[in-house]
C-alpha cells in the first residue's frame, strides 16, 4: 500500500492559505467590533467585504447585502427602500467612477440619518463607511435652536437697551427744554427756543407753532422749523385736533382726514403723515403744534415722533402759560388799568435806568410832563365816566404820536408823563408840540354825542441841562408845566423858561 504525502510546495501553499484566512477572519472580527458599517467594493463594483454592523446601521436583512453582490443591485435596493432617490443613485455611480472621495447622507425610514463616506483604494476599489449621525444632527439642531433663542434674547435685550437709551435721551432733552423755557422772559424768546429744540428733537420734519390771538377767533403763527410754511392765521375749526380736543395723527394710508389748515393752502406740499397737538395748559387750549413728516417715512418713526411731540406739547403748554401769567402779573403791576399806559412806579424805575445809562454814555434824554386842562371842572360838569373816556382818548393819542422807545405813563389822576430816551430838548419840544396839537384835534364820543374839546399843557425837561437826577428832572418838568398853565394853557414850555405864577389846574 502506497501512502501519498503532500510535497513541500503543497504544504507551504496550504499553510499560506490558512494564514490568509486567519488574517481575514481576524480583520472581519475587528471590523465587526466597530460602531460604523463598513463595505468594500472591488474596482468592478462587487462587494468583497462588509462587517456585521452594516446591517443594523442601514436597517438591512441578510438577503439585502452579501459578499459577491453587485453595487448596482445594492443601490437599487436603497432606492426601493426610499433611502435615496433614483437621481441620487445615478449620481453616486458616477462618483464611484471618478476615483475621488465623496460623501452623501441617507435618510432612513426610521428617521435616522446615516452619513456615507466613500474613499478610493489603490486598486481602484472603494471602501465605504456608514455612520449613524442622527444624535449628532439632533444635537446640532438643538444647538442651532438654542443659539437662535439666545440671539433673539440678545437682540431683545439690545432693543430694550436702545429703547431705554432713547427714552433717557428724550428725558434729558425734555429736561433741557424745560430749563430753557423757564429762563424765557417773553413769548418771543420762548418761540426761538421751541423752534430750535423741535428741529433737533424731530429731525427731517417740518412744523409750526400757533398761538390763540387775544380775541380767540384765530390762531396766530408763532414759529416754524424745517422750512415749513407758517400761516399768518389759521381758523380753530380748520384743525381736527382742536375740534376733537386731543392729539391727532393724519395717516394718508389709514382712515383719517387732512386738516383744513394743510389741505386748503396752495403752498403746502402733499402730506402723508402729520401730527396736530393741542397746546393745553391748566385746562385751557392756548395753541397748536403741527408736525409733518417727509413722504415714505417709516410708520414706527412717525408713531415714536407722535409720542415725543405729545410730550413736547405738554412742556411747551406749561411754559407758554407761565410766560403769559408772568406777563399778566407784570402787566398788572406796571400798567394803569384804565389807560393801559405804564404806571408811576414803572416810570420812575425806567427814569433811573435811563439816567444811569445816559451818565455812562454821555447822552441826553428828555421828559414830558402834562395834564388835561381844567379837568376837575370837566368831571364836575360831565361826570367821571366821561372823564375816563377823555383819559383813554389822551392815552390813545400818546401811543399814536410816540413809537418805539418812548415810555408813556399815567402819573396819576389826569397827569401824564413821557420819557424820551436819547432825545435832546429841541427834539422833545417838537414831540410835545405834536402831541398837544393831536389832542387838541381829538373828538371824544360819549353817550351818542360829542364831548367838549380837551387840551393839554406840557412841560419839557432834559438831561443833563435841567437836572442830573430823576427827581430834579421831574421837578423841572413840573415847573415848566405850571409855566405852560400860567401862559394860558394848551401850550408847551421848556424848563428854564418859566414865568408867572401857578394857575388853577
Amino acid at each position: 500500500m502506497v501512502i501519498e504525502t503532500p510535497n513541500a510546495f503543497e504544504q507551504h501553499a496550504t499553510a499560506n492559505g490558512t494564514a490568509e484566512q486567519d488574517l481575514q477572519a481576524q480583520m472581519v472580527d475587528v471590523l465587526n467590533q466597530m460602531e460604523q458599517g463598513i463595505l468594500v467594493w472591488s474596482p468592478d463594483g462587487i462587494c468583497t467585504l462588509h462587517n456585521e454592523r452594516i446591517f443594523q446601521v442601514l436597517e438591512l436583512g441578510p438577503q439585502d447585502l452579501r459578499v459577491g453582490m453587485g453595487r448596482e443591485a445594492f443601490l437599487t435596493h436603497s432606492v426601493n427602500q426610499g433611502v435615496i432617490s433614483a437621481e441620487r443613485k445615478d449620481e453616486v455611480q458616477r462618483l464611484f467612477q471618478s476615483g475621488q472621495p465623496f460623501h452623501f447622507d441617507r435618510n432612513m425610514a426610521s428617521g435616522k440619518v446615516i452619513s456615507s463616506f466613500a474613499r478610493p483604494l489603490k486598486d481602484g476599489g472603494y471602501v465605504v463607511t456608514f455612520t449613524d449621525i442622527t444624535q449628532f444632527r439632533q444635537d446640532a439642531a438643538d444647538l442651532a435652536a438654542a443659539k437662535q433663542v439666545a440671539e433673539a434674547a440678545e437682540q431683545r435685550a439690545k432693543d430694550m437697551l436702545a429703547k431705554e437709551q432713547s427714552w433717557r435721551a428724550e428725558v434729558r432733552a425734555l429736561a433741557d427744554l424745560d430749563e430753557w423755557l423757564q429762563c424765557c422772559k417773553s413769548l418771543d424768546e420762548l418761540f426761538v427756543v421751541v423752534e430750535k429744540f423741535m428741529s433737533k428733537a424731530l429731525p427731517l420734519t417740518q412744523g409750526e407753532l400757533y398761538i390763540y390771538s387775544n380775541s380767540r377767533d384765530v390762531l396766530d403763527g408763532a414759529c416754524c422749523w424745517g422750512g415749513a410754511h407758517l400761516h399768518e392765521h389759521i381758523a380753530p375749526d380748520s384743525c381736527w385736533a382742536l375740534r376733537r380736543g386731543r392729539g391727532y395723527r393724519y395717516d394718508a394710508s389709514g382712515f383719517t382726514f387732512e386738516c383744513g389748515h394743510v389741505a386748503d393752502h396752495p403752498l403746502v406740499r402733499t402730506v402723508d403723515d402729520a401730527l396736530c397737538i393741542p397746546i393745553v395748559a391748566h385746562g385751557d387750549t392756548v395753541g397748536l403744534l403741527h408736525v409733518t413728516y417727509p413722504p415714505q417715512t417709516d410708520k414706527d418713526t412717525a408713531k415714536a415722533g407722535y409720542e415725543l411731540a405729545l410730550q413736547c406739547g405738554e412742556h411747551i403748554s406749561l411754559a407758554i402759560a407761565n410766560v403769559k401769567l408772568r406777563d399778566e402779573l407784570h402787566d398788572q403791576s406796571t400798567r394803569d388799568p384804565l389807560t393801559r399806559l405804564y404806571n408811576r412806579r414803572y416810570f420812575l424805575e425806567a427814569m433811573r435806568a435811563e439816567q444811569s445809562m445816559a451818565s455812562r454814555k454821555n447822552t441826553p434824554f428828555s421828559l414830558l410832563s402834562f395834564d388835561a386842562d381844567k379837568f376837575k371842572a370837566f368831571n364836575d360838569n360831565h361826570g367821571h365816566d366821561a372823564g375816563d373816556m377823555v383819559l383813554r382818548a389822551i392815552s390813545d393819542k400818546m401811543q399814536e404820536v410816540f413809537h418805539t422807545g418812548a415810555i408813556c405813563c399815567r402819573f396819576g389822576g389826569e397827569e401824564f408823563s413821557v420819557l424820551l430816551p436819547g432825545a435832546s430838548s429841541a427834539v422833545a419840544t417838537d414831540a410835545a408840540e405834536a402831541l398837544r396839537a393831536a389832542i387838541e384835534d381829538t373828538t371824544v364820543q360819549y353817550s351818542g354825542g360829542k364831548l367838549p374839546g380837551v387840551t393839554i399843557s406840557i412841560g419839557v425837561a432834559s438831561f443833563p441841562d435841567h437836572g442830573a437826577l430823576p427827581q430834579d428832572l421831574l421837578n423841572a418838568a413840573d415847573r415848566a408845566l405850571y409855566a405852560a398853565k400860567a401862559a394860558g394853557r394848551n401850550c408847551v414850555r421848556l424848563a428854564g423858561q418859566e414865568t408867572g405864577s401857578d394857575p388853577t389846574p
